[in-house]
């Protein structure tokens, strides 16, 4: 079996609204294999942003277990959370979230200046990553000289600086159209494939999560479907089909 990045286990979670209880993740257990490609795929309120969150360690579970590379992160503390989701951790968003006033290799650098990596090696790191995304003729503009797809790649160039184990990606398609929309869709495959980065992508288009290798469907706060276990099913029937077929050519 393959190493597990992503560990969750009966995750629970609910919002209050005055003394009224909202449950938006219900019992979710999920494992995601380091370096596997998943979309999350669901109605308006089935729980897959709140999900995404709780993965991202932007929020904390109400029950249930969550262990990111092994570690408990219902343990750390805020500041280790800040920690993990800065050094292990790249967010991409619908709406790119990019610093008007500042340059594009700046913009991408941002991360790595938290880290506390000098100058010279966030501005050396950033423009490999945005040569990566093919906008190296652009790293001096700003970001409203650029098109959305450009700002996109952008961010998702932010979002790979830190060399993270996981990108999550929150509807990173919404704002733009159809054509730009692939080309988002192969820049993040052919990252997962050539860097090995996991990417975990929340969307509500059918094909957009058809770019995924794996396929989870929530809906009110749980999963309804899950195409890795559909694969592990046949490849199961499959080892056990080959067995037979052995005992009986052996007989």
């Amino acid at each position: 079996m393959d190493a597990a990045l992503i560990d969750i286990c009966d995750a629970c979670k609910a919002y209050h609204l005055d003394e009224v209880e909202i449950p938006a993740v219900r019992g979710v257990t999920l494992r995601l294999p380091a370096g596997q490609f998943m979309a999350i795929t669901g109605a308006s309120g089935s729980g897959k942003s709140t999900f995404m969150h709780l993965v991202g360690c932007l929020d904390r579970l109400d029950a249930g277990t969550y262990a990111f590379e092994g570690q408990a992160v219902e343990q750390l503390s805020r500041g280790q959370l800040a920690t993990l989701r800065n050094r292990r951790i790249g967010f991409v968003f619908q709406s790119f979230n990019l610093l008007a006033r500042t340059s594009i290799v700046d913009n991408v650098a941002l991360p790595l200046t938290y880290q506390g990596v000098r100058r010279r090696e966030r501005h050396r790191r950033a423009a490999e990553m945005i040569e990566r995304v093919g906008l190296s003729d652009r790293s001096r503009h700003h970001p409203n000289q650029l098109s959305g797809g450009q700002q996109q790649r952008v961010a998702i160039a932010r979002a790979l600086v830190t060399r993270p184990a996981v990108v999550l990606a929150d509807e990173p398609t919404g704002n733009l159209d159809t054509t730009t929309s692939l080309e988002i869709m192969t820049l993040l495959t052919t990252m997962n494939r050539e860097q090995g980065v996991s990417i975990v992508l929340v969307t509500h288009e059918p094909e957009i999560a058809a770019h995924a290798q794996r396929q989870v469907v929530f809906r009110d706060g749980k999963i309804v479907r899950d195409t890795e276990e559909g694969a592990q099913a046949r490849r199961h029937a499959g080892t056990e089909g080959a067995g037979r077929h052995l005992a009986v050519e052996a007989s």
